[in-house]
């Protein structure tokens, strides 16, 4: 079983989201196969808690832009690893050290990586 098309546009929203707030290390994975209620786990870096609660705010108001509702959210309070469930993607973002430990790479190492295209930035001149 593969991510569904609906899934694969939700990422694409979400990816672009994350980076235009300066998320890092941007890797989504392909969870469906094991996990009957999910397709796809976002997973994004930011540098401080700040940061972390700007990029899953931007995430959230770029899906929901786009006609998609979360189901959950999980951490905002504390900015340290916030969860936001969109039913097909699960978002996690991340501060540096909460990512390191939880490791959930690592964990889901069986399940496929997806490539995300990201939209290219004009430097400034």
């Amino acid at each position: 079983m593969t991510a569904s098309a609906h899934a694969l546009e939700l990422l694409k929203v979400a990816a672009a989201a994350a980076d235009s707030k300066a998320g890092e290390d941007i890797v989504a994975i392909d969870v469906s196969s094991p996990l009957p209620l999910t397709d796809i786990f976002l997973i994004v870096t930011g540098r401080s808690e700040r940061n972390v609660v700007a990029i899953a705010g931007e995430i959230e108001d770029k899906l929901i832009e786009a006609g998609f509702k979360p189901l959950r959210r999980e951490g905002r309070a504390e900015g340290r690893w916030i969860l936001v469930d969109f039913g097909d993607l699960v978002v996690h973002v991340f501060h540096e050290e909460e990512r390191q430990y939880y490791s959930l790479e690592r964990l889901w190492k069986d399940c496929p990586v997806i490539p995300i295209e990201l939209p290219t930035r004009e430097s400034a001149e």
